[in-house]
């Protein structure tokens, strides 16, 4: 099967995703724009709110928001209102609007939906942007503890010693055993060029290692062969706007393959649109997914017949941390019989969010709809069940095994022969 863009593909793909502020502007093909405008997960625009407002109408405009677009109308089942009585005359601080702000959002039982400060809003822009500040590791919770699964060659971390496979045991003085990753993530972020102490264990050693957070460019899209005729590419997020572009490199650079596995593990989601878009690379019809909008309304999204330009046999690696983007690519692939799943069941996040920039260069991210997947099911906090079940234990990682991959590949050199 011969892999190759047309000159019109480019063109697409380069206005998309070339510029941020672009990226509600056009599409790709055929694909609702209208819709693509308005629902994202955990995406953004970019542009920056530069009005400054007094606490109260920071809190105001916040309320509003919410009361406009959260996806259900009864905000969990409460008078909206009382929020407004309680504390619009008790605001006189930031961090008063801060608390308010946050509290309104808590009482949605929500756990997608948060108030960004300046800081956080920035951060989040430049993730989109594929740029992160920090020190360059990924982390994974195995078997209770907070390995170390990978780090950026040449990034702080790296460059401070810091290897995968080992544990981490403190973040600043602060234990971290028992906390999820999410929380531990937390924990070693923080502004740039300040320096976060990480107390490790590599063996039976500990050791203390100080690393300075830095600015750092991250691809999201590494590809290689495993084999003559089978091709390997990871999704490390779905965030980044250049995303898909990269994705068609490597696409393009594996187009000799006989079969492909395309690896969703530990990856919790990004752009909606990105989502979308890849799944498109491999199907020539079908539905991708339903967004059920905040009045009922149903958007469905589907594959346009020229937009697959891959259609040999596909593997998707799962685990638990694949949510969000991951799965709307996972079970549109599997719906559709395009693709196998293989590894341990979806994380289960079935919602959407739209990011909203607010006065005084702050922003919230607010839920604005659910989604289904083509056969209609609602996988929020239940996930998606893999076609084959293959653990990941303690030890593979241990001793540098990966029999999800094992079990991929060896799959696909019996259907390709």
């Amino acid at each position: 099967m011969k892999l190759k863009l047309n000159k019109t593909q480019i063109r697409q793909f380069v206005i998309l995703f070339v510029s941020v502020f672009l990226l509600f502007l056009v599409t790709y093909r055929n694909l609702q724009i209208k819709q693509l405008n308005r629902i994202n997960d955990v995406s953004s625009i970019n542009i920056v709110n530069q009005k400054e407002v007094n606490p109260r109408q920071l809190f105001n405009e916040s309320w509003q928001v919410i009361k406009s677009n959260y996806y259900s109308k009864t905000l969990n089942k409460q008078n909206w209102a009382r929020w407004k009585k309680r504390y619009t005359n008790k605001i006189k601080t930031k961090e008063d609007a801060y608390v308010a702000i946050n509290s309104m959002l808590a009482s949605l039982d929500d756990p997608y939906s948060k108030f960004l400060s300046e800081e956080e809003f920035q951060e989040q822009n430049s993730a989109i942007n594929s740029k992160l500040y920090g020190i360059g590791i990924n982390i994974a919770s195995i078997s209770g503890k907070i390995y170390i699964v990978n780090v950026l060659e040449n990034a702080p971390a790296y460059n401070s010693g810091i290897r995968s496979g080992d544990i981490i045991l403190k973040v600043n003085s602060k234990d971290v055993n028992g906390q999820s990753v999410y929380q531990v993530a937390q924990l070693i972020r923080g502004n740039i060029n300040q320096i976060v102490n990480l107390e490790l264990l590599r063996g039976n050693e500990k050791f203390s290692c100080n690393v300075k957070r830095e600015e750092i460019k991250v691809k999201t899209i590494e590809y290689k062969k495993v084999s003559n005729d089978i091709g390997y590419i990871r999704i490390s997020s779905f965030i980044g706007v250049d995303t898909p572009a990269e994705f068609i490199v490597a696409l393009n650079r594996l187009k000799d393959t006989k079969g492909l596995i395309l690896d969703l593990r530990g990856n919790s989601g990004g752009l909606f649109q990105n989502a979308i878009v890849i799944s498109n690379l491999f199907m020539n019809d079908g539905v991708i997914v339903n967004v059920i909008a905040r009045q009922g309304k149903k958007n469905t999204y589907k594959a346009e017949n020229e937009g697959c330009i891959y259609d040999n046999p596909l593997v998707v690696l799962i685990d638990e941390n694949s949510a969000s983007a991951s799965e709307i690519l996972s079970s549109a692939l599997k719906d559709n019989k395009r693709a196998v799943l293989v590894g341990t069941r979806t994380y289960g996040k079935g919602l959407v969010q739209k990011v909203f920039a607010l006065p005084n260069k702050s922003g919230m991210n607010l839920t604005i709809a659910r989604y289904l997947t083509p056969k209609g099911v609602d996988i929020n906090k239940k996930g998606i069940e893999p076609d084959y079940i293959v653990n990941f234990k303690h030890s593979d990682f241990i001793t540098n095994n990966d029999p999800q991959l094992s079990f991929a590949k060896n799959y696909l050199e019996k259907k390709i022969q």
